[in-house]
């Protein structure tokens, strides 16, 4: 099953809004982090239910927030969750993107890179589209360090990277990025009980549960077009 096909379902099944919910806590983070200005254009790389365009598009004056996604019911649904006409959404592949050269002054993806099957060609679309000075903002949680997400393999369909945090470095780097941040973004939203009401249903100890939020989280790293 491809990307669009198995997402064209979870956005049937309304699991957009569930994966929105999940990823706020430390996608906020993330979107605080970056140096948008009033007036700039935003490319959101895997915009499920678009709501990091619609935040950018609120919050910083963004003069226009794209969100792509490979699957069309995602953006179906992205786009009734707006009527902001400074935000757009639209279905493409990550691979050809569809815009002109130098066309957006950042970009974000949230949860959604390791979805790339050729990521050697969406660094270089990316490069191609962003222009010079222009960031990328990448944030993953499936990423080889956090051994507790490993487990999601067996639960999605499409075949995902499995990249570490010095593979990601390098691949950037290799694109022709300058490497400018790379950190550990902690989820501090989600609620750790205490110790009494360990073991839970997937975590065995508190330990481990402080492990997997507060201090491995979202793997981000940060990239720039020289």
């Amino acid at each position: 099953m491809s990307v669009g096909d198995a997402f064209d379902e979870w956005a049937d099944d309304g699991r957009d809004r569930e994966m929105e919910d999940e990823h706020w806590a430390t996608a906020k983070q993330l979107l605080a982090r970056m140096p948008v200005e009033p007036g700039d254009r935003v490319l959101d790389l895997g915009t499920g239910s678009g709501y990091a365009p619609r935040a950018i598009s609120q919050a910083a004056d963004a003069g226009l927030a794209v969100g792509l996604d490979a699957s069309p019911e995602m953006v179906t649904n992205a786009r009734s969750y707006t009527d902001d006409s400074d935000v757009g959404f639209l279905a493409g592949d990550f691979h050809q993107l569809p815009f002109e050269s130098e066309s957006f002054d950042h970009c974000v993806s949230m949860e959604s890179f390791f979805f790339a099957t050729h990521p050697e060609e969406l660094l270089a679309e990316l490069r191609r589209v962003l222009r010079s000075g222009g960031t990328f903002y990448c944030g993953v949680n499936y990423y080889q360090e956090n051994h507790y997400a490993h487990e999601w393999a067996d639960r999605i369909e499409p075949e995902m990277l499995l990249w570490s945090a010095t593979e990601y470095r390098s691949a950037f780097q290799n694109a022709g990025f300058q490497l400018a941040e790379q950190s550990y973004v902690p989820d501090r939203d989600t609620e750790i009980p205490p110790e009494s009401e360990f073991p839970t249903a997937e975590f065995e100890t508190r330990e481990q549960m402080v492990e997997r939020y507060r201090e491995l989280g979202t793997l981000l790293t940060v990239a720039v077009v020289p």
